[in-house]
């Protein structure tokens, strides 16, 4: 079981010349610490990065290229991500992201390179909800629920805090679909339909928080 925790801050700006004060530091709203992992059949791929590979904020490459900054989970593999002092909390809409590397190949939505995962949430490390996650998808590259079928966008980290699922893509979940108000952890669960090692399941890029709040 991983219990490292990394703390993500990063400066915005230069420093100033001579005896001028640092610029301020701001903290990014994205996963900071691994609590658990488990992978699944032919894993293997960022396990050299691992776990930087999937905290901080996402690498997208834009709706027609997926991004090789990732960590495949492997068939059935599963990983719990959480906040450090932050929690996730209930907002006004979506109020967390998780990113994958799907992509749309020659720009068409309808036939997205997509590898699913579930994602569930809790507030305390024993009791999970699971969004539902419709694997057959709508016929038009769309699969409610689930993670790993939306395009990352490329964008600067820095320029989007709050975090905004519209300028980072990725796929986003609202925690009163399953009617809680905050979440400590989120986990991801392979349920695509396998692939080669070490890249086979799901790819986790980076799990990022829309609303936020000091962990109580």
């Amino acid at each position: 079981m991983y219990r490292r925790l990394f703390p993500l801050v990063f400066a915005l700006g230069g420093c100033g010349d001579g005896g001028d004060e640092p610029p301020p530091l701001l903290r990014l709203p994205y996963a900071t610490s691994v609590v658990r992992f488990e992978p699944g059949a032919d894993a293997g791929f960022g396990d050299d990065d691992f776990p930087d590979v999937v905290l901080g904020p996402p690498s997208g490459k834009g709706l027609t290229a997926g991004s090789l900054d990732v960590l495949s989970l492997g068939e059935g593999g599963s990983i719990d991500l959480g906040f450090g002092d932050r929690v996730v909390r209930d907002g006004d809409g979506p109020d967390f992201v998780v990113f994958e590397n799907a992509f749309w190949p020659g720009g068409d939505s309808t036939a997205v390179f997509a590898e699913l995962g579930e994602v569930s949430v809790s507030d305390d490390g024993d009791t999970w909800l699971t969004f539902p996650c419709d694997t057959t998808g709508d016929g038009a590259g769309r699969f409610p629920g689930c993670a790993g079928w939306s395009p990352t966008l490329e964008y600067d980290p820095n320029d989007v805090v709050p975090l905004d699922p519209e300028r980072s893509g990725g796929d986003a979940f609202d925690l009163a679909d399953l009617g809680l108000a905050t979440a400590r952890f989120v986990r991801v669960t392979d349920r695509s339909s396998g692939g080669a090692a070490p890249s086979a399941g799901f790819d986790l890029d980076a799990v990022g928080a829309v609303y936020e709040a000091a962990d109580p």
